[in-house]
């Protein structure tokens, strides 16, 4: 018997998914499928003795929980930091073409690089990079909570607040009214 379980199971959930800000996609242990992230931002958590840690982010277009097409269970623990909105992958055979999957490793790996730069360096370029990561085509940027940028950027959560109201006064994050976001989190990115 190898390291390896191959979960052949059919996914339980066909179409897509929505997550309000908050909520939980898969804890770590449970068995399900992957789903590919077609909006929003996805907080991934390892568990830890006495809790759970930060170990990545998700962003539009990547693929999450494809760990129990092998293990049959989740690694990490998913939830949304912003609204979201999911499909089961893989998305049929097309999704499962060569360059396609290819396409999303070198994804991951990018991915991997970035949440590694976010933890190093002044805190103001952290929290710029977390904003880059975040920001949509048209400028608009829905931030994570104040504790749960901390808990990315390994940074104090009165740091976080006083370098986010810096940004502001300088002009690089200009308040934005987005419905149904609390007015502290949504912002124009004008970087």
């Amino acid at each position: 018997m190898g390291l390896f379980r191959i979960n052949r199971q059919t996914p339980t959930v066909t179409g897509p998914r929505r997550l309000d800000c908050g909520a939980s996609l898969y804890r770590a242990g449970d068995e399900g499928q992957a789903w590919r992230l077609r909006r929003g931002v996805l907080r991934l958590d390892t568990p830890q003795p006495g809790g759970e840690r930060f170990a990545s982010l998700a962003i539009a277009n990547d693929i999450v929980g494809c760990e129990t097409l092998l293990f049959g269970v989740y690694t990490f623990s998913a939830s949304a930091l912003t609204d979201c909105e999911l499909i089961p992958w893989p998305e049929g055979e097309a999704g499962l073409a060569g360059d396609s999957l290819l396409a999303t490793l070198a994804r991951v790996q990018q991915r991997a690089a970035e949440v590694v730069a976010l933890r190093g360096g002044q805190a103001v370029d952290r929290i710029l990079a977390l904003v880059r990561l975040l920001v949509e085509g048209d400028g608009q940027v829905v931030l994570p909570t104040r504790q749960a940028i901390a808990d990315i950027t390994d940074l104090r959560f009165e740091t976080v607040s006083r370098v986010i109201k810096q940004l502001e006064r300088s002009g690089v994050l200009n308040p934005a009214r987005v419905v149904g976001v609390h007015a502290t989190r949504s912002f124009h990115y004008a970087g």
